[in-house]
């Protein structure tokens, strides 16, 4: 065959082949754009869109003041990727001074045959940055959001706690955990970007200072008179809005005990950044900024609503603000009181033995005579107790939906015994909680207005605007005239009652002190006793109402543990809000008997309460 035959033959079969190679390219051009568009784009789509599953920042806690009882910020997380570590035991040694954890044990934790190894959870920003500049090929960091509480733990037992998620635990983190805690927007976006709607805020009645004061002068006397614990609690009259609720307990080693405490905002405060230094890589970060006592820490449960106790003496304002609206007694009715009073198989006696004696139904509150406060109850009678027990907010949740919350336990009619009429009136056989004890003295306050407690305040969104939220509720539970005489008998109490050391120098002060023993499941527990104090100022012009209750303190009685603590409470609060101080002409100021918050004994021919 000639070279030119050869050569045109092979030409034919390059143009077949250019030709072939042309029509498949056209085929799949026609299968890709026509028949595979669809999965194509799908697999597009998956280059640079994705359902990112992103953490909302959570809502902010603040108190009255904007101050931040409670933030979330972003730490940085250590994890590991075994597959692209080179050197174990080099990576290890690297990273343990920094950590601060054996080397031995980050080798074990770097053997895992897994990609994503965690190492040490929410580091400080210099412990990040340390990690960055070592570059170690496997280790890297990720982004982990932490609570943070700048003024340590004031008032935690009202906030509460978040779990390892940053979920609500407890308190009003729990309450609140939909609000605070965002959603993610449902939806397909880009990877670059997380449409997410961060947690509302919200801001609490509490005010720090008067929060911090509170738990200084409570937790001064839990030390003092050897207490298990104790509450106190300041409300505004008016509004119902709680300024301070501490719970705190005794703890001998409490971890956040300080002998230098510093008040909020004070030089002596240490700062977040400061308390970095301190970090802990759980779900919280506290600052040591608000520090105790030594031996007192900062209660778990808020005892002031989930827990009951018998009130005893503070109680007897059920008794004769409803002997007084029905006409039974008024403020200077003589009461014949008895030595004793036997009931079915009991006897009642007063805390101090006496003969028989005749004492006005002021003088019986004042000194807080039981006997005295039965015999008003038997002409008062069962249906109008019990009426004004319900009357004045016992035995019913108080509407702050706080988790836990108790109604105490308050006996109907059908719970009725013999006995009853002689220990319910005198705060016996009945349980109630902190908060509903003070919300009745609150309602004598508000001229006999039943004003509902509030907690938060108002709502933040994540701009930092804030929408107030609903103000309390109000009923009237006392007639005025009925109310007027009240408040004059229970400012006999602190003027020359079981009260004295309640008063408050510059201000007139009208309350109630009560020891109660504490029931066991077999009777009283023999020498244990819950002394309290409740009352408000200035008793003219009444602006501010507060209780203070200790657990097995020694000496017993309210007016002599709980009083004093009272009396700084309110001091505090009053000047802190310039409350102006009392005329002169009603004033019975400068009152020896203003105690401190520890080592108040009772006055000389003062007269000590009931049980």
């Amino acid at each position: 065959m000639s070279p030119a035959v050869l050569l045109d033959r092979r030409t034919r079969a390059f143009r077949v082949l250019l030709v072939l190679i042309f029509g498949a390219m056209v085929f799949r051009l026609v299968q890709v754009q026509g028949f595979g568009h669809a999965h194509y784009a799908t697999l597009s789509k998956q280059q640079t869109v994705q359902t990112v599953a992103a953490t909302p920042t959570r809502g902010s806690i603040y108190d009255r003041n904007a101050d931040i009882l409670a933030e979330t910020v972003t730490r940085q997380t250590v994890v590991a990727d075994h597959w692209l570590i080179k050197d174990l035991s080099h990576t290890a040694l690297a990273l343990a001074p920094i950590l601060q954890l054996p080397a031995t044990d980050l080798e074990v934790k770097l053997a895992q045959h897994a990609g994503f190894i965690y190492l040490a959870h929410r580091v400080s920003d210099a412990t990040a940055a340390s990690i960055t500049k070592l570059a170690l090929p496997g280790i890297n960091l990720v982004p982990e959001t932490q609570r943070v509480v700048p003024v340590g733990r004031l008032a935690q037992s009202v906030v509460g706690t978040v779990d390892w998620k940053g979920d609500g635990n407890s308190g009003l983190e729990l309450q609140f955990q939909n609000l605070l805690s965002g959603a993610t927007q449902p939806g397909t976006h880009l990877v670059s970007a997380s449409r997410l709607k961060n947690g509302t805020g919200i801001e609490l009645t509490l005010d720090s200072y008067v929060q911090y004061v509170a738990e200084q002068a409570l937790g001064a006397e839990i030390v003092a008179s050897h207490a298990t614990g104790g509450t106190a609690m300041v409300m505004d009259v008016r509004s119902g809005e709680i300024l301070a609720m501490a719970n705190l307990t005794s703890s001998a080693t409490s971890p956040t005990s300080s002998t230098t405490p510093g008040a909020p905002g004070s030089a002596t405060t240490p700062t977040v950044a400061a308390a970095d230094a301190q970090y802990t890589s759980g779900p919280t970060l506290v600052a040591q900024s608000s520090t105790l006592p030594k031996g007192v820490d900062e209660g778990l449960a808020n005892t002031a609503l989930t827990g009951v106790y018998e009130p005893g003496s503070v109680f007897k304002l059920v008794t004769f603000s409803s002997a007084l609206t029905n006409g039974v007694v008024t403020p200077t009715t003589p009461i014949q009181v008895p030595a004793s009073i036997k009931i079915d198989k009991y006897t009642f006696q007063d805390a101090e033995a006496h003969g028989a004696e005749t004492l006005t139904s002021t003088q019986v509150l004042a000194q807080s005579s039981n006997l005295g406060t039965i015999m008003v109850a038997r002409a008062l009678g069962r249906s109008r107790l019990l009426n004004q027990v319900g009357n004045l907010g016992f035995g019913q949740l108080t509407g702050l939906g706080f988790p836990g919350e108790s109604p105490g336990i308050v006996p109907g009619p059908s719970q009725w015994t013999d006995t009853s009429i002689g220990a319910i009136p005198i705060g016996q056989g009945i349980s109630v909680t902190a908060q509903q004890v003070l919300d009745a003295y609150n309602a004598v306050a508000n001229g006999g207005v039943f004003v509902n407690p509030k907690l938060v305040r108002a709502t933040v969104d994540s701009q930092g605007q804030a929408t107030r939220t609903t103000a309390s509720a109000k009923h009237r539970v006392i007639d005025p005239a009925t109310n007027g005489a009240l408040v004059s008998m229970l400012e006999q109490v602190v003027s020359q009652g079981t009260g004295t050391a309640a008063a408050v120098d510059g201000y007139t002060v009208a309350g109630k002190t009560g020891t109660a023993q504490i029931p066991g499941p077999h009777g009283y527990v023999p020498g244990a006793y819950t002394a309290s104090f409740v009352g408000f100022a200035p008793a003219e012009h009444p602006v501010l109402s507060a209780m203070v209750i200790l657990s097995h303190p020694t000496p017993i009685y309210g007016g002599a543990v709980a009083a004093p603590v009272f009396s700084t409470i309110m001091s505090h609060a009053l000047h802190h809000y310039g409350i102006p101080t009392t005329s002169a002409a009603t004033a019975s100021a400068s009152n020896s008997a203003v105690g401190s918050a520890a080592n108040v004994t009772v006055p000389a021919g003062a007269r000590t309460e009931g049980a």
